[in-house]
């Protein structure tokens, strides 16, 4: 089956579903209301985590070997590859249950894991604290993607298979039922409608409003003192769980930089707000951050920066058909973009019939996986 499809959204997730979509020979048109890529975007950002350790969430671990292959089919069609293997150590000062959740997932799927000794943790990872650390996990399959460049060239791509794209172009109004959109004063009309349009999403798709719900983040890009540089540049992705949260540690490769930022929802603000982090949205990531870095007053802060994107009670996506001729991605909760390509691509398949679309909704929530589907 085969149509027009009008797509709302230049992140990840409405990219990857007109990526989906053209190349199962849909006519696709694509509307973003900043620039391509537009850095408000809940997906802009230098680098992001994905691996397939999961914790209690294990749909969203089983979902990942299919996530991992559909980047490499993205990077088949842009012609390089925007993931960096780095594995990933876990630095547990608290553990609620995530090791024998996570152990269990690993196992099932194969993927390589090992405890490594307390005793180790400063000579490898000096930039650490080891005060009240209880455990330390490595686990295989996990890593960097880019998302800028990951973007960047999706655009190109997706200009060069002729996909309609109106950068710069604000869709006021979707109407689900008769697939059509109006943006810019104009209105277009599709076979299907698709708002992916992140922290914006239920301004466009008001069944989700109040369900998936805008939450203002805050990141810190960091320099590191001169003699620890080396080892932060050769240091894997670090998540370092304590009681009251924990902060996510993305190294500096591929001319990153280093970035530190929680997992603790805001569930506040407006996505047209600035994208300067202030020091209210700092104010619960640094003693956490203390706490978990050596002399944290030795590095400089390069940048601090706020972002949105949605998140639900439960943590998991949001995906629906809505309407007789529409569809809502919201895919996000702090662990969306790993997932992004697959989600979007498996939205793709749903409207071109490969899938049943009330399927999409439990799979996109991590409660079934289906066999995949071949573009």
């Amino acid at each position: 089956m085969t149509g027009k499809a009008l797509v709302v959204g230049g992140g990840i997730a409405g990219l990857s579903c007109a990526w989906g979509l053209r190349k199962r020979g849909w006519e696709v048109e694509l509307f973003e209301q900043g620039p391509l890529p537009n850095p408000k975007a809940s997906s802009y950002d230098e680098h992001r985590i994905t691996r397939h350790a999961y914790g209690k969430m294990s749909g969203y671990a089983r979902l990942m070997p299919e996530a991992f292959r559909t980047w490499d089919r993205l990077w088949a069609d842009i012609g390089t590859s925007h993931y960096e293997p780095t594995g990933a150590v876990y630095v547990l000062r608290h553990d609620n249950g995530w090791y024998d959740a996570t152990v269990a997932s690993l196992n099932e799927l194969g993927i390589g894991y090992r405890d490594l000794p307390l005793s180790d943790l400063s000579t490898r990872f000096p930039m650490l604290n080891p005060v009240g650390v209880e455990r330390v996990v490595e686990t295989s399959g996990a890593g960097m993607l880019f998302p800028i460049r990951i973007m960047t060239d999706m655009v190109v791509l997706l200009g060069r298979l002729g996909v309609g794209l109106h950068a710069c172009t604000k869709v006021t109004e979707v109407d689900p039922d008769r697939g059509t959109l109006v943006a810019d004063g104009k209105t277009w009309s599709g076979d299907v409608v698709v708002v992916a349009a992140g922290a914006w999403a239920d301004r466009l798709e008001p069944s989700i409003k109040g369900i998936s719900v805008p939450s203002r983040q805050a990141v810190l890009y960091l320099s590191p003192p001169t003699d620890l540089a080396a080892a932060w540049a050769a240091a894997p992705v670090l998540l370092d769980q304590a009681a009251g949260g924990g902060i996510y540690i993305l190294p500096p490769r591929r001319g990153t930089r280093l970035k530190v930022g929680d997992h603790v929802f805001s569930r506040r603000g407006d996505a047209d707000a600035d994208r300067t982090a202030t020091e209210e949205d700092l104010a619960r990531l640094w003693p956490t951050l203390r706490n978990a870095f050596l002399g944290m007053d030795r590095y400089a802060v390069l940048e601090p920066k706020a972002c949105y994107y949605t998140v639900t009670e439960d943590e998991r996506f949001l995906v629906k058909p809505t309407g007789a001729a529409g569809w809502v991605i919201s895919a996000c909760s702090g662990h969306g973009f790993k997932l992004g390509s697959l989600i979007g691509d498996g939205v793709a398949a749903a409207i071109a019939g490969e899938r049943p679309g009330e399927d999409i909704s439990a799979w996109a929530a991590g409660e079934t996986v289906p066999e995949p589907a071949e573009a």
